[in-house]
């Protein structure tokens, strides 16, 4: 019975590492994102983002925590948790999709791949489908990404005060950036 468990045991080993073979993380990406108006602009950084990239699949999924974007201004951090986030309530934003046109980087050739991503964005507790163009980049076996696009905030149903509705835009610019490593 020992060997049957060992044998098993083995097994498992050798077929998780062909199922992962294909699989990228990373534990520090970029999120950023941009609120232009014409009183104020407002950017924040969060470079606490964990990503999964499998290249055989197209696979590719990511975390954030939202108490991690840090802001030019306290109090501007202060009231993105507590007031338009509510990071207490939802702590993280996520992502789970895949590459649509995975065949041009599941090769690992040296290169610049313009892909498309569809997959659903999770904020406030709300899911909403995206489909965003985005770059892969491949360079002697390190693989990075990056992806620029727009979401609503009504979208979402993160409310504005109309006392500042005129410094926070309706609509904001959300960069990722990550650079990957072999898993």
């Amino acid at each position: 019975m020992k060997k049957i468990i060992i044998l098993f045991t083995i097994i498992l080993i050798g077929i998780s590492n062909i199922s992962f073979g294909q699989v990228y993380y990373t534990k520090n990406g970029r999120i950023s994102f941009f609120s232009k108006t014409s009183l104020e602009n407002i950017t924040a950084d969060n470079n606490q983002v964990i990503s999964v990239l499998n290249t055989e699949k197209g696979v590719l999924e990511f975390s954030a925590l939202n108490n991690a974007f840090h802001f030019p201004k306290a109090k501007m951090e202060e009231d993105f948790n507590e007031n338009y986030i509510e990071s207490n309530k939802y702590p993280k934003a996520t992502f789970k999709g895949n590459i649509t046109d995975i065949s041009g980087i599941s090769s690992l050739k040296d290169g610049s791949y313009n892909v498309n991503v569809k997959g659903d964005l999770m904020i406030h507790g709300i899911s909403k489908n995206i489909n965003t163009p985005a770059t892969i980049t491949i360079k002697d076996g390190k693989i990075s990404g990056t992806a620029t696009f727009k979401i609503l905030l009504k979208d979402y149903n993160i409310k504005v005060p109309s006392i500042v509705s005129n410094k926070i835009a309706e609509s904001i610019d959300i960069t990722v950036s990550c650079n990957y490593e072999k898993k």
